[in-house]
């Protein structure tokens, strides 16, 4: 079968599609042909090894997974003797960065706790837009952020991959949504519902007056001062993504400034799980939250997919068809 391998840490260069052996399912695993994948930030850092703590999970002098891709949606051909939840034929979409990765190639074995069945309304390109993005942006809003019916949020960054979904989840929670985006994803934000829309390159985020109960930042260089400046009394700021300095000020910083007033500052570890990844499919069933997709790249192209996932600017997600 054909698949991207990577053998280094580097750049979306050193990718490259090779002839390599077809899996075979343990007896908990299915064996998937994978439709659609699609890029993820966790993408970049297993590319890249940066930043250099993410190592510590990927390998530390190269990547312990040489197929990346997490996100996927495709069809079961074949099921170990112990599988339960699938049948051959059966149309899945899951996230595999919890279970070697895996997803850029043709087929991939993956345990049955990390797939879920593919809503039925949904092209595999949409569905494959949806896991790592969407569940982040769940665990960010209703785990870390505690958010709650008529919450004011505010979403820096709100235009990407996690952003679009974290617009349309917290709507589905009944809070009031403000995204911050540029000029050229106003529409977007529009269309998929945000109350409010900030324009960085109009306005100064470091004179913006409202308040906010949780605070979401998906994108962006902004100091975590910045960020606790715009939350209400008791209100939450979960760093998902952004500059590495604001993720060590997170880090480092974030624990000392919670424990010293009612703001409480924290960081996101994205982890997938099969219920998380079902309590998104309800949402995506019920049309609450449908994925974005910007642009659609062939597995062949996966360099120039990865460079224009890199510049920071896509609209929702980019996909990858086989």
């Amino acid at each position: 079968m054909k698949a991207i391998v990577c053998d280094k840490y580097g750049s979306p260069d050193d990718l490259e599609l090779k002839e390599v052996k077809k899996p075979f399912p343990t007896e908990n695993q299915v064996l998937v042909k994978v439709h659609s994948a699609s890029l993820n930030f966790g993408n970049l850092v297993l590319l890249k090894g940066k930043p250099f703590l993410a190592r510590f999970a990927f390998g530390l002098t190269k990547p312990k997974y040489s197929i990346p891709g997490g996100d996927i949606a495709g069809t079961i051909e074949a099921v170990g003797e112990k599988v339960k939840l699938f049948k051959v034929g059966d149309q899945v979409f899951g996230d595999l960065s919890g279970c070697g990765w895996g997803g850029f190639s043709q087929y991939v074995t993956v345990p049955e706790n990390a797939l879920a069945l593919k809503p039925v309304n949904f092209s595999f390109e949409e569905a494959a837009a949806t896991p790592m993005a969407g569940v982040t942006a769940l665990q960010g809003l209703r785990d870390k952020g505690k958010i709650k019916k008529g919450d004011n949020v505010l979403i820096y960054g709100a235009s990407g991959g996690v952003g679009t979904f974290a617009v349309q989840i917290a709507k589905s929670f009944g809070a009031e949504v403000t995204g911050v985006c540029s000029t050229r994803n106003v529409e977007i934000l529009r269309s998929i519902g945000a109350d409010h829309i900030i324009d960085y390159t109009k306005e100064d985020f470091n004179q913006h007056q409202e308040r906010y109960d949780l605070v979401l930042g998906v994108n962006g260089s902004n100091s975590i001062s910045t960020y606790k400046r715009v939350l209400k009394q008791n209100g939450r700021f979960v760093h998902v993504g952004g500059s590495e300095s604001q993720l060590y000020q997170t880090l480092f910083l974030g624990p000392f400034s919670s424990m010293t007033g009612s703001k409480k500052i924290s960081s996101l570890l994205q982890r997938a799980n099969q219920k998380d990844l079902n309590d998104l499919k309800e949402l995506l069933d019920i049309g609450k939250v449908k994925p974005i997709i910007d642009k659609r790249f062939k597995l062949s192209e996966i360099t120039e997919a990865f460079n224009y996932f890199q510049e920071g600017h896509a609209q929702g997600k980019v996909v990858i068809t086989l």
